[in-house]
């Protein structure tokens, strides 16, 4: 409840501030406007940039600290981002850049034309040019392109004395610290130390007594969900990444993970309405109407296949009223049920916990779950008719196809999802229309052809 109001005060800040801004460029009073962007945090602005139309995005971009516009960037969404950088010259975003993580970086310019990016990774300094060209040789969701390169590394032979020396030289840590790397003459990963262990133990004590072992690094191309749930399981702050040699090439910070967490989440939700995670709410008019289009297109083809099957059973529907009447309960309920299983399929597939070796066993249990509710259902429904058509071989023949339609449901719930991971199509996309014109067209040819067969 708590987290709910703070999340509401939040928002209704940022539509004040919002509106404060606009009211401000509406008046010409540009500098009042820039004034107060001065005084926000580079995610209340990214917040705001995204709350406002694309004419007032553009005025509020230019009023923007050109020192905080990579930290802005790096909290847009892709959309929005992309709108942005393309009005930028290649030496904005090289300035844009500094300072930034490596993995940072290589995620703004994956979404800028080659040439825009190589313009921009051209005004780099050789080092961290060199950085970010490794980082963008990585698959973007595996290990290596998320990963940072700004790690600290010690040998094992050197005492703590020497560690602590050799950290108030370098003067800091890179953000989300929490250990630092043991790495041999050859940079592999042998092991590591934790920050809480380096500062409570003897300083004469050497670095090979005390460290941890390196058998939790992960491999450079593991990807992104995988890493998700190894930190989530495994509780981590950091973790060090290593390629097929066991070098230490980088590592991956819980900021990154989080973010993971959060995309996943947005892609899911926004991909049952057939939309792009990263779809600007203020998009043009046109772009908005061609990405809906297709999702639009694919459902009518749905219906039209469902159509058919009424069609079908035109002359038993023009006999008797009552079957068109209630010719949508059984569908309607079977695609409900469905999708209550698609869900839990799909979240499961997301966090690893469905597998060969269980997709029989939930196959099996979500079959009896729809045989369950089946025949409560059908009970129900069926007794329903029977008292308001009082017609008992109707409510018998819309209970038998109750039953029918929510068993297969709860089978296609497990089966769709699973087959569209299997064949690459991702499940949270297309399961839900899948299975709902699947059990609307069976749904409806079992009620029709029993009604064909006893009623009519």
């Amino acid at each position: 409840m708590a987290e709910n109001y703070e999340a509401e005060q939040s928002n209704q800040q940022t539509h004040q501030m919002l509106q404060e801004v606009s009211d401000a460029l509406d008046n010409g009073m540009f500098l009042h406007a820039r004034h107060l962007l001065k005084d926000m945090e580079p995610e209340d602005i990214a917040h705001l940039l995204e709350a406002s139309p694309p004419k007032s995005r553009l005025v509020l971009w230019q009023l923007t600290n050109p020192d905080e516009q990579g930290k802005i960037l790096e909290e847009l969404s892709e959309d929005v981002k992309d709108g942005i950088m393309v009005r930028m010259h290649p030496s904005q975003l090289a300035a844009a850049t500094e300072g930034m993580d490596t993995d940072d970086v290589a995620y703004l310019l994956r979404s800028l034309p080659n040439q825009v990016s190589q313009n921009v990774l051209a005004q780099m300094d050789a080092q961290d040019r060199a950085r970010v060209e490794q980082a963008l040789s990585y698959p973007e969701d595996s290990a290596g392109g998320m990963m940072n390169t700004d790690v600290v590394t010690i040998h094992s032979d050197v005492t703590i004395d020497v560690v602590l020396r050799y950290l108030r030289m370098r003067g800091g840590l890179p953000k989300a610290t929490d250990a630092l790397y043991v790495v041999d003459e050859n940079s592999r990963l042998v092991g590591s130390l934790l920050i809480t262990t380096l500062l409570t133990t003897q300083p004469d004590t050497e670095v090979l007594v005390i460290m941890d072992n390196s058998d939790e690094a992960i491999p450079v191309e593991m990807d992104d969900s995988s890493i998700a749930s190894l930190f989530e399981r495994r509780n981590w702050i950091s973790a060090p990444v290593v390629d097929k040699q066991h070098q230490l090439v980088g590592r991956i910070t819980i900021d990154d993970v989080v973010d993971i967490i959060r995309e996943n989440a947005e892609h899911s939700m926004m991909s049952m309405a057939g939309l792009d995670d990263e779809e600007d709410t203020f998009a043009p008019v046109f772009k908005s109407a061609r990405n809906r289009s297709i999702w639009l297109g694919a459902n009518v083809l749905a219906a039209l296949a469902t159509a058919s099957v009424s069609n079908l059973f035109e002359c038993t529907l023009n006999q008797m009223t009552a079957i068109a009447v209630l010719m949508t309960i059984v569908p309607s309920m079977g695609g409900v049920a469905g999708n209550q299983t698609v869900a839990l399929v799909i979240r499961g597939l997301a966090v690893g916990h469905i597998g060969d070796s269980n997709t029989r066993w939930l196959l099996t249990k979500e079959a009896l779950v729809g045989v369950l509710n089946g025949i409560v259902w059908a009970c129900v429904i069926g007794g329903i008719v029977v008292l308001w058509k009082g017609n008992w071989m109707l409510g018998c023949i819309i209970a038998s196809a109750m039953m029918a339609n929510l068993i297969i449901a709860g089978i296609l719930g497990v089966t769709v999802p699973i087959m569209f991971k299997k064949i690459k199509i991702d499940p949270a996309l297309a399961s839900g229309m899948a299975l709902t014109s699947i059990t609307d067209m069976v749904g409806l040819s079992v009620f029709l052809g029993l009604a064909t067969l006893f009623l009519v």
